[in-house]
């Protein structure tokens, strides 16, 4: 690991949610920060309040040229990167049968190559340097599984996948990996910016109403309670490669999991039978 005190942290999505709280708390607490997002309208601001700690970047991590350009720029310009974050990603709200093939790519270029993209990049300069910390924002829902936007849940469990092979991989170059996984938090996550919905097929509407309605009622998290749990996994010597973000998820994905096993449990007779 890096023993400069100061971190250096390449973060996307920095515009909104998450990623905005943490580029702004990592810049206040006097860490330098490559802050990207695809429209700089949402970011510049940050170079007038932090000067040169921070580097507005523009990226659509859906470009791969784009994001091997912009994670070496911000190497370049620093000379390090302690702390490589991919938070950019958004939901598709619709039915299994409503989404259109189209839309499902999207939602996986955005969710899922996007990031590969960026650690992509960020390998060869992480190898380079002899350390660093690929982290990424997960959620609870890559573990459990919700009714209307089950695409979204199914690119994070790729994306939990791909982040637990890469551990395996790079922990022989000295390169850690945290999924941070967060329940329901009142940030711009369900703003139009981050939500797209598929077509509409009446014949799911009590059910997307009934679901709307459960959604509503979530007790949701404080954003802004967030960033002193990112720094303890940003600087922990040895950090975990998987953390829960907030009170609500260990007691579901606990009873979520105790309920596969009994499943699996009550097969196993005809299962065993299987194997010879």
């Amino acid at each position: 690991m890096s023993q400069q005190k100061e971190k250096v942290w390449f973060i996307t999505g920095s515009s909104r949610g998450f990623g905005k709280v943490w580029t702004q708390a990592a810049l206040e607490r006097g860490d330098k920060v490559a802050a990207t997002a695809r429209n700089l309208s949402g970011i510049s601001h940050m170079k007038e309040q932090f000067g040169d700690n921070v580097l507005t970047l523009e990226l659509d991590v859906t470009n791969p040229e784009q994001v091997k350009t912009t994670v070496q720029q911000a190497y370049d310009h620093f000379g390090r990167l302690d702390i490589v974050l991919n938070n950019a990603g958004y939901s598709l709200v619709g039915t299994i049968e409503e989404a259109k093939p189209e839309e499902i790519r999207a939602l996986y270029e955005t969710n899922v190559l996007g990031p590969v993209s960026v650690i992509q990049a960020a390998l060869p300069l992480l190898r380079k340097q002899g350390y660093g910390h690929i982290m990424g924002t997960s959620s609870n829902l890559g573990h459990v599984v919700l009714p209307v936007i089950g695409y979204y849940c199914s690119s994070k469990w790729a994306f939990e996948a791909i982040h637990e092979s890469l551990a395996l991989e790079v922990k022989q170059f000295g390169i850690n990996v945290t999924i941070i996984e967060p329940g329901a938090y009142a940030t711009e996550f369900g703003s139009q910016e981050s939500l797209k919905f598929s077509n509409n097929l009446d014949i799911y509407n009590d059910f997307k109403n009934e679901f709307f309605g459960t959604l509503q009622n979530l007790e949701r998290g404080n954003p802004e309670a967030t960033p002193d749990a990112i720094f303890a996994i940003a600087d922990a010597e040895n950090p975990p490669l998987r953390f829960f973000l907030g009170n609500q998820n260990l007691p579901w994905v606990k009873k979520d999991y105790a309920e596969r096993l009994a499943i699996w449990e009550e097969w196993a007779t005809v299962s065993n039978a299987a194997q010879n």
